[in-house]
């Protein structure tokens, strides 16, 4: 599966740039019977091809026909940003929710989709709650689900554990003394790619969650930013700041790339033994190391904190991917009945067939076709129980937020930060 990571920092950063060049006509798009609908171009876009296909079967030769334009993943973003300030915006388009959109919401070129799932429940119905709300911008719907359900695990090497005599944490003492135990038997205990420090965030979400629940970080999502000085957040980087001080992700850990699979060899290989990691992790082991994926890949969900206020079957990272739709769109009545496609059958069935886990609200039925139905049932159960679902900080917050926000954990984690300057750092932005 290949991972929406694939440059979200950037995309965040050229959000920035968004013009208000944005009003007026479509252009040469007025008048077409064309219905443009942008995807980021990956391995995944054949489901959206059987979708497009279907749709335009139903039109009818004489009618309306969508079109799917594959745009490189490493200037999807750029491209799509033009073309949202030209009168050549897509009637559709691929997105990551929330503040990946929040931008063109706020300048009104985005349709809202809230009458849409009033008149049509069973549509509203269709998703997991927790995965339809990331695609919200001030409580309006503007994203429908498009693509499978990416929650952040903890993954294990299963070979390792057995051969130091531990079990997968249970509890937050149980890490505490799996980091001492493996550290003493000479693995480090969390593979950890700190020349992309959007694998550390991850660390702070799941704590800052736990410790203080989801309002902690919603305030600051609204854009309070003395939300950083609430004292889950300060707490949470203590925890950050003691792990690094024993040990627990070893001592080269800054320099290793996740994007050229380093962190993942490291497990992989039995050189360390747990990987805080999105669910497209299972993936990247049955592509690169297939016989560790299928025999010694463990995973279990990120432990409870001692005193947390967080519900402990909260789930952070990506809830899915999101189609919305340009409010200008001179085919809007078909571009709002082409997001139904996405709850169909049969395109839930294309998901399953390509590995991905559906975030439809009956996609269970269902997994016992995919490639490993143990890992995709234990992957949608942790997603369908999770009373919340927070959406990767870099992608929830606007870029201005986002992007020093990042830069600031990655001096966390280097020790180039104590965690209350972490703290005034960010409540600084």
């Amino acid at each position: 599966m290949t991972t929406p990571r694939v440059g979200t920092a950037a995309a965040l950063a050229a959000l920035t740039l968004l013009t208000a060049t944005a009003c007026g006509g479509r252009g040469a798009a007025q008048g077409s019977d064309e219905m443009h609908v942008w995807m980021y171009q990956d391995t995944l876009v054949v489901v959206q091809e059987g979708a497009v296909e279907r749709f335009n079967a139903d039109q009818g030769a004489d009618g309306v026909q969508a079109v799917i334009d594959q745009v490189p993943g490493d200037n999807y973003v750029e491209r799509l940003r033009t073309a949202m300030g030209s009168p050549q915006r897509p009637d559709v388009f691929f997105n990551w929710g929330s503040g990946s959109i929040a931008p063109y919401a706020e300048q009104g070129l985005l349709e809202p989709l809230d009458d849409l799932l009033a008149e049509d429940p069973e549509l509203a119905e269709a998703f997991l709650p927790s995965v339809l709300e990331s695609g919200k911008v001030d409580g309006v719907q503007y994203g429908i689900p498009l693509r499978g359900t990416q929650p952040v695990v903890l993954f294990y090497n299963r070979a390792v554990f057995e051969e130091v005599g531990v079990e997968p944490p249970q509890t937050w003492d149980d890490v505490l003394a799996l980091v001492d135990e493996f550290t003493e038997a000479g693995v480090t205990p969390f593979a950890l790619a700190g020349a992309d420090p959007w694998t550390e965030q991850m660390w702070l979400q799941y704590l800052v969650d736990r410790i203080g629940g989801p309002e902690v970080f919603a305030r600051i999502a609204e854009g309070d930013s003395e939300g950083w000085r609430d004292p889950a957040v300060l707490e949470a980087a203590e925890m950050v700041a003691d792990l690094v001080d024993r040990g627990a992700f070893g001592d080269s850990y800054a320099s290793v790339s996740y994007t050229e699979g380093g962190a993942s060899t490291l497990l992989s290989e039995g050189r360390a033994a747990m990987h805080l990691m999105g669910s497209w992790e299972y993936s990247t082991h049955l592509d690169q190391a297939r016989e560790f994926a299928e025999n010694d890949l463990g995973y279990v969900a990120f432990p409870p904190i001692p005193g947390g206020e967080g519900d402990p079957a909260n789930i952070v990272g990506n809830p899915t991917n999101y189609f919305s739709v340009t409010a200008d769109s001179p085919h809007l009545e078909h571009a709002l009945e082409f997001l139904s496609y996405t709850a169909q059958d049969e395109y839930v069935a294309d998901m399953v067939a390509n590995g991905e886990v559906p975030t439809t609200a009956d996609a269970e039925e269902v997994l016992a076709d995919s490639p490993n139905p143990e890992f995709a049932v234990f992957q949608y159960e942790l997603v369908r129980d999770a009373p919340h679902f927070q959406l990767s900080w870099d992608q929830a917050l606007t870029p201005e937020v986002a992007t020093p926000m990042v830069t600031e954990i990655e001096a966390l984690f280097n020790g180039q930060r104590t965690p209350q300057e972490f703290v005034d750092a960010l409540a600084a932005l």
